[in-house]
């Protein structure tokens, strides 16, 4: 059949439909023309004809005529089971099964809300409003042809023409966002606005989509924001999520893994009740459950799919699951009753609030009163296991009176303590209410429309009243009720928990809420002492797969698994991680190094030669030693100066010889200790002076010894050339050379203290750095050159005649000192910290003690052991053997 256009009735799916343009009911003749298309010329033709419905709907509702009509869809029923088709003989309706007590509570709360405003002299006054309520089955299908149903007259399955009831203005619907979606589209052609009162997924929210829905219920942004505040805050990082196979888990789901994005929240598994119940993809749902490490379980489903679902979890044997509920069963009361293994189940619901006479509303509901409603009869059967009357089917129950009394222990239908749903329903109608009575109070001249025109009372259009619903403001029970521009309510969820008592019942306890106008961070309000964990535990369970890693580690992700499954690695050395789960170790100040376990940074060791360590007091001991032993040389020198040994030995520069060497030894005590800018200054420079004094005054007995033996020779008049004066004068001219090379270095770039953080992280090496390496290797340089040159010509005179040759002395001397410095140069170079200083203090006694022993040690041993060898008949190897 061709699409109608806006001015034309049409029969549709169950019966005549009236267009958003038609609102007023079809004339009592009928529908006058049905459109046709000829077989022959495929063109619309237009026939006069009566309405006549296309197929019964023969699911009951509640009906009552108004002024103007509401309709209401609710999930009176669990399920439906669909007819076999054969496409042989036409298909039986659908069957709905497993009556649900509770959505029935919600569709009488619309009754109640629509008596209440009726008989309110206030609010619609000299109007009244009609209803028309139709069971949805839970069922997007069976949804679709309520709402056609819906947009019917009560009468039009029994009637060939259209009988005359108020314009349908509104629908309250539904509690299934898959239901909703099919409901709000079809509204959506007859610009009819719909308002639900659980439909939760946030793709309703999409104007575009669905721009006629409003909803009194917070969209699942906020519900799955909550839920990820909620797993973040008990610091479950490992969890499962089951959802239905309907658009609201499906949105649901995506929003959640949008909110734990980027967070240390994984998913173990997410797993689909199957539409259509299969025992068999249960059992593989609870088998991924069993074998999951995840301890908390998400459950985003209504709670006519959950409730099989947990029949079949029940006898799989499977415990120690905390449940998180969605706002869709965690205040389901007849799963509480049938499961209770359930106790300690946490979730968020809607917000709860009063609903007067409701209690008292929902006793007068019985077969005696309404015989002939089928609803009331499956209540009785739901509650008391009984029928007041014989059933027609072929299941038969217990005949009772239908008077039975209605008590708080049937807590699924009278639940009237802290109404929540219900109270939603409640909110819709007086949603409409309020927007009906604001839209008739409108004064011509100052209304919302095209030149500020009001609406014809007489001929009002839903998309009027769309309008009013978008702007209405008002106040049920103490709360302040509006929409925001996407038709949402103010976010705002109760955080429940279920406990059990003593008896055995399991009640629903707020333990905190969740309310999306207060500050990001603060929304979610929670006390935790008031909460009853599984088990009767007072400490929530935890979910992790992974172990904490404490200070001192950090988490390395494992290949090819989620984030939440890491290993704990200790913090490399110089790096500290000082919070539990850190994903990096901090790298340490650099004058800082971490201790032992990782967890703080301590200021790093710092390392010189000191006087107090072993080493230093050692070397200490050692020059000083060195020194005395010198002076103690020089003093023996002294005493016996007038010997023949120390004569022919040229005792002045001996005696310089001593001196310079004292000083060579107490130049190394420049070295101990923590480095200043004087005494890194003076190390270097007193340390090379002193040893180029040393080493010249070596030379200048060196060219005295060469000179004397080689003056015996006739006409040699060298001597005169190498007399006192002139020993001065090499003396001081060499020393001044090293002079000037030292006055220079400390005025271009003079040694200075060096903070060495570099060769030993964990350590800070005070040492001197030299400033200019040039000036450094020009220094040693020298001495080498003096040490040379003084070898060369000891080596030279090494055969002269004579017992006591000195010149084999200062060869051996020179050789030594040359090997030591040799030596010197590499392990200078490659000594760590303080060792680098001890190598040079080192390197400076030894050449001291080396030139000390080779020249003065057989002077010595002559002079204090063999005195009679002290003569100068001996020394010249004239003695008389």
């Amino acid at each position: 059949m061709e699409t109608p256009d806006a001015a034309s009735p049409t029969m549709t799916g169950e019966g005549c439909l009236r267009t958003s343009a038609q609102l007023d009911p079809c004339p009592v003749s009928g529908c006058p023309f049905t459109r046709t298309r000829d077989p022959f010329t495929d063109k619309a033709t237009s026939a006069p004809f009566k309405c006549s419905a296309q197929g019964d709907f023969d699911q009951p509702a509640f009906m009552a005529d108004g002024d103007i009509t509401i309709g209401g869809i609710f999930p009176l029923h669990y399920r439906v089971e669909l007819p076999t088709t054969d496409y042989t003989n036409k298909p039986s309706a659908a069957q709905c099964q497993g009556f649900d007590s509770r959505a029935f509570r919600w569709a009488l709360a619309m009754r109640l809300a629509i008596d209440e405003i009726n008989n309110n002299t206030d609010l619609l006054p000299n109007h009244t409003l009609g209803y028309r309520i139709f069971d949805s089955c839970a069922t997007p299908v069976t949804a679709q042809r309520a709402v056609l149903a819906v947009l019917n007259d009560q009468e039009s399955a029994q009637s060939s023409t259209c009988s005359g009831g108020g314009p349908l203005l509104g629908i309250i619907g539904e509690s299934g966002s898959s239901q909703s979606i099919v409901v709000s589209r079809t509204m959506e052609t007859f610009k009819i606005p719909m308002i639900s009162y659980f439909s939760t997924c946030s793709c309703l929210s999409d104007r575009k989509q669905f721009p006629t829905f409003f909803r009194v219920v917070p969209s699942d942004d906020y519900q799955v924001k909550a839920v990820a505040q909620l797993l973040r805050r008990f610091g479950w990082t490992w969890i499962g999520v089951v959802t239905e196979d309907h658009d609201y888990g499906r949105f649901a789901l995506q929003g959640l893994k949008r909110e734990i994005e980027n967070t240390d929240i994984c998913l173990a598994y997410h797993e689909m009740i199957p539409k259509d119940f299969r025992r068999e993809r249960v059992l593989e749902i609870l088998n991924v459950m069993r074998k999951s490490t995840a301890r908390v379980v998400v459950v985003f489903s209504g709670e006519g799919e959950f409730y099989p679902f947990l029949s079949e979890f029940m006898h799989q044997n499977i415990t120690g699951i905390q449940w998180i509920a969605s706002e869709a069963w965690v205040t389901a009361s007849i799963l509480a009753e049938t499961y209770p293994f359930l106790a300690g189940t946490i979730g968020f619901a809607v917000r709860q609030g009063y609903v007067p006479g409701l209690k008292e509303y929902l006793t007068t509901v019985n077969p005696q009163r309404y015989p002939s409603n089928p609803l009331v009869q499956e209540l009785w059967g739901a509650l008391y296991g009984c029928s007041a009357f014989p059933s027609s089917t072929g299941t038969q129950l217990p005949l009772c009176t239908g008077q039975e009394t209605l008590s708080n222990q049937h807590s699924a239908y009278m639940n009237t303590s802290s109404p929540r749903v219900t109270y939603n329903v409640y909110k819709a109608v007086h949603a409409i209410a309020y927007s009906l009575h604001n839209l008739f109070q409108c004064v011509p001249g100052n209304g919302p429309f095209e030149n500020l025109s009001c609406p014809d009372i007489s001929n009002i259009h839903p998309w009027q009243l769309q309008h009013y619903l978008q702007e209405v403001s008002f106040s049920v029970s103490g709360e302040k009720i509006n929409f925001d521009a996407r038709g949402d309510s103010i976010p705002s969820y109760d955080l429940i928990n279920w406990q059990r008592h003593s008896n055995g019942d399991i009640e629903f306890v707020k333990v905190g809420l969740y309310d999306g106008a207060r500050d990001a961070g603060r929304e979610l309000v929670i006390q935790d002492q008031a909460i009853v964990w599984p088990g009767n535990q007072s400490k929530a369970p935890l979910s992790v797969c992974s172990d904490s890693c404490t200070p001192g580690f950090r988490k390395a992700t494992r290949n090819g698994e989620p984030l939440c499954c890491f290993d704990c690695v200790p913090c490399d050395s110089g790096k500290i991680s000082n919070q539990t789960d850190s994903i990096d170790c901090m790298a340490c100040p650099e004058e800082f190094w971490s201790n032992t376990n990782g967890t703080a940074c301590i200021p790093k060791i710092i390392e010189f030669l000191s006087h107090r360590d072993t080493m230093g007091i050692v070397l200490m001991v050692t020059a000083i030693a060195g020194s005395c032993l010198t002076i103690a040389v020089l003093a023996i020198f002294l005493h016996h100066r007038g010997t023949p040994i120390v004569r022919i030995n040229n005792s002045e520069l001996s005696f310089f010889i001593l001196l310079s060497l004292t000083l060579c030894f107490l130049c190394a005590l420049i070295f101990i200790g923590e480095p200043t800018s004087w005494s890194c200054m003076l190390r270097h420079t007193a340390f090379s002076i002193t040893f180029s004094l040393c080493i010249s005054c070596i030379l200048g007995k060196t060219l005295v010894v060469l000179a004397a033996f080689t003056a015996t020779r006739p006409g040699n008049n060298v001597m005169k050339w190498l007399g006192p004066v002139q020993q001065r004068i090499i003396i001081f001219s060499c020393t001044l050379v090293q002079m000037i090379i030292c006055t220079a270095w400390l005025i271009a770039s003079p040694p200075f203290p060096y903070r060495n953080t570099q060769y030993q992280h964990s350590k800070i090496i005070l040492d001197c750095s030299v400033g200019s390496d040039l000036a450094f290797w020009c220094v040693l340089g020298y001495i080498g050159l003096l040490a040379c040159v003084c070898f060369i010509l000891a080596f030279l005179a090494r055969k002269l005649p004579g017992n006591f040759n000195e010149a084999k002395y200062i060869t051996f001397s020179m050789l030594i000192f040359c090997a030591v410095w040799l030596a010197f140069v590499p392990a200078y170079v490659s000594s760590p910290g303080k060792f680098t200083t001890a190598v040079e203090i080192f390197a400076i006694l030894a050449s001291s003690f080396g030139l000390l022993f080779c020249l003065f040690a057989p002077k010595c041993y002559i002079i204090l052991l063999k005195p009679e060898k002290n003569t100068k008949q001996h020394l010249m190897g004239k003695a008389v053997k």
